[in-house]
């Protein structure tokens, strides 16, 4: 849940972002987040290995980025500040392809030295000469490979352990046995060198980590895919003429210019023109949807084929589109409770590691006397441990699961939200606005004795024609579906307040109103009462209208009865069943009268109703419902009203057509308003959570069989080097088919 605190505050607390270079490994991002927590100030710090991104909550009057950036580059690692929403750091072309060359020049240094190996079992000996082997070997070792050694130095220098220092060691350890072998035995002749393992691990490490790049970056492809939406230009018109200007030269109240086919820049309100606009990066659905004079307008959304003019009300980082973003962006830069647990495991994986080494020299050295084996058993030790692969299994299922959330719809605000969905055993669903579409409709229009259908509704539809009460759009609405056409308002209309409204049609006067106007006016239901109450007793909102000659106001009589529903969301009970066919109990909790709410209950798969539930009784609904801690409880809603019990619920789902109370209090929003993305939120945390689990037993299989073959000399470090570039990357694959998920799936 987001931490909703309202006791004082003795200072604001912000959240600041940096962009985080040189980290290599879990342990990297580990020792980032504890050398920013000592800043004074500093409340928390989360470091996204995948991203290289740090979210650092920082308490005070004036955050200042530049002491945190300092204790970044104290800790060996680069930083600078970044402003939430920003495009994420990329390697430049010439960046990426100076660590392709790395690679390669590696590659055709080691391909030699490894060659030989590769041809032996065939009977071909061609083993170059030892210091052949060293002019090769050292290039890999000293240049190609300087950055382990600058990185493992600063992790030694502040008494911590990272992957660097683990490959620094061990193949120095196998180029340092060569060239010692090499001067002790002149050009090696009679002895092996293991020059070739030194370098071909080298090798494999760079190449593993640029695979691993690679990959990584597909996780982010979701925030740079928003970040794109943003066009880099603005047509604006000023002073009666059309000006061209960067984006971040529109202001609120600017009126902007777009063109068929152009993406909106900023969220506005359309001020000329009408058109259909395509918000599928919000909504997931990819339908058309239809705009008119003084509806709203979404940055980053696609105009359709009429030329508009809107009037700015957002800009910059207020828009939805980086409001959007920075929600993603959080989500996916805090860490799940269990990324916790295997960043403790993370911390201390090293020095065991370093000991295992140690242990596995000494054991191999003392009992068989071959140092040589010992030295090549130990670095193998060190080669296989990487921590990599643990430290990207939890981050990258994440990233990849809430970025195919969002491009469906569903905004994964809280990553913890993500983490216990999986486990959700009972929903609670809000009725009105979440399971209806909270807007009441026509559900009947009977006549009186002496009256016709038509002409009531007619009737009824003049007097409340230009009225924004939400009945009498109800029933225009059902007027203009059945080909009414009104010849005019009526004149002279009043409200009555709290009772109904009265105008002059046609020579009569005609009343629209509840059943205390007719008392008043003097009107007797008759036969017409008994429907009336039994249209109530379902749950409809009555009201009744009346007529009476002009001149004779006293002997008004009643016309018609109309009845308003609020009509069920068209995927409600399909989304309603998704989930009892995944197990989970659905409940209805509702402040409305019983009637109304058993009404809605009998054409959904409800499995429990509660009625005339209060806002503040509705949180206690939810402990009642989470019946001790032995229920997972899922709260979804779209009021002010409902705040409470999205807070209380171990998840809070919120729909985005509600309040923007609502979807600050919960962790999921669904942009659509469907309560059927509710199983699919069900789903993708699902679909995330067996992925997390797969990742971590994957990464922590390598090193439980990894570690003990190594100690016990039966892998090579060339093939140690291979396993563990081959984890990480594997990881990372399996992560990214997450993206293959699809609603309903």
């Amino acid at each position: 849940m987001n931490d909703l605190s309202f006791a004082p505050r003795t200072a604001a607390l912000h959240v600041v972002s940096l962009s985080i270079g040189g980290m290599t490994c879990a342990a990297c991002a580990g020792r980032v987040e504890r050398a920013l927590a000592k800043v004074p100030g500093v409340t928390d710090a989360s470091v996204n290995l995948a991203t290289e991104v740090a979210q650092i909550r920082f308490e005070g009057l004036d955050p200042d980025p530049s002491s945190l950036v300092a204790a970044v580059v104290k800790a060996g690692y680069e930083a600078s500040p970044r402003v939430a929403g920003a495009a994420l750091v990329e390697p430049t072309d010439d960046e990426a392809r100076r660590t392709a060359w790395a690679v390669l020049a590696a590659a055709l240094l080691s391909a030699p030295l490894m060659l030989p190996m590769l041809l032996a079992p065939f009977g071909v000996h061609a083993m170059l000469p030892g210091w052949w082997q060293f002019a090769l070997a050292t290039p890999v070792q000293f240049i190609l490979g300087r950055r382990f050694y600058v990185a493992g130095w600063h992790a030694a220098r502040a008494g911590e352990g990272n992957m660097d220092l683990l490959v620094a060691i061990g193949t120095s350890a196998a180029y340092g046995l060569s060239v010692y072998m090499l001067l002790a035995h002149g050009d090696g002749h009679g002895t092996h060198l293991y020059f070739e393992g030194a370098a071909v691990v080298i090798t494999l490490v760079m190449l593993g980590k640029w695979l691993e790049a690679r990959a990584r970056r597909k996780t982010t492809e979701a925030i740079r895919a928003l970040q794109a939406l943003r066009p880099t230009v603005a047509l604006l018109r000023r002073n009666g003429r059309e000006v061209e200007v960067p984006l971040d030269s529109v202001f609120v109240g600017d009126e902007v210019i777009v063109k068929p086919g152009e993406r909106i820049p900023v969220d506005g309100v359309l001020i000329e023109g009408e058109t259909q606009v395509d918000e599928s990066f919000i909504t997931g659905e990819s339908r058309l949807i239809e705009r008119r004079l003084d509806d709203r307008l979404t940055g980053g959304s696609i105009n359709g084929e009429a030329r508009v003019v809107m009037r700015t009300t957002s800009v910059g980082t207020e828009t939805v589109l980086a409001r959007i973003i920075r929600l993603v962006e959080d989500a996916q830069s805090r860490k799940a409770p269990i990324q916790r647990l295997v960043d403790k495991v993370s911390r201390v994986f090293v020095p065991v590691v370093l000991a295992l080494a140690l242990l596995t020299l000494l054991g191999w050295g003392f009992s068989d006397g071959n140092w040589t084996r010992a030295i090549l058993n130990a670095v193998a030790v060190l080669v296989i441990a990487c921590p990599c692969a643990l430290g990207l299994a939890t981050p990258t299922a994440i990233m990849a699961g809430t970025g195919v959330a969002a491009k469906h719809g569903i905004l994964i605000q809280d990553v913890q939200a993500l983490e216990t969905a999986h486990a959700i055993s009972v929903v609670a669903f809000d009725k009105t606005g979440t399971l209806t579409e909270g807007k009441p409709s026509l559900s009947a229009c009977e006549a009186a004795p002496g009256f016709e259908r038509r002409d009531v509704l007619a009737l009824a539809a003049r007097v409340q024609a230009g009225s924004e009460h939400p009945l009498a759009r109800a029933v225009l609405q059902a007027a203009q579906q059945e080909g009414l056409q009104p010849s005019g308002a009526a004149l002279d209309i009043h409200a009555l307040a709290g009772r109904g409204v009265r105008g002059r049609i046609d020579g009569q006067l005609v009343w629209v109103g509840s059943a205390r106007m007719l008392t008043e006016i003097g009107v007797e239901p008759g036969a017409m009462r008994a429907r009336a109450d039994a249209l109530a007793e379902s749950g409809a909102t009555v009201s009744f209208v009346a007529c009476a000659p002009l001149e004779t106001p006293a002997a008004a009589r009643l016309a018609g009865v109309l009845a308003f529903g609020d009509r069920i969301k068209p995927g409600a009970a399909r989304g309603l069943q998704r989930l009892r066919d995944l197990g989970i109990r659905t409940v209805m909790l509702t402040g409305d009268n019983p009637g109304a709410a058993h009404a809605v209950a009998a054409q959904l798969p409800l499995d429990d109703v509660r009625a005339q539930v209060l806002p503040e009784q509705k949180s206690q609904a939810i402990t009642d419902l989470r019946d001790g801690g032995r229920q997972v409880v899922a709260m979804v809603g779209d009021g002010v009203n409902d705040a409470p019990a999205l807070a209380a619920a171990d998840v809070g789902i919120a729909m985005s057509t509600g309040t923007d109370v609502a979807m600050h209090t919960a962790g999921i929003t669904l942009m659509q308003g469907d309560p059927g993305l509710v199983a699919d939120a069900v789903s993708i945390s699902r679909r995330t959570w067996t992925k997390i689990r797969q990742n971590l037993f994957w990464a922590f299989i390598y090193n439980l069989v990894g570690i003990p073959l190594a100690a016990f000399g039966q892998l090579d470090p060339v093939l140690a080097g291979a396993a563990m570039a081959f984890s990480s990357v594997s990881v990372v694959s399996n992560a990214l088919l997450l993206r293959r998920w699809r609603p309903g799936a």
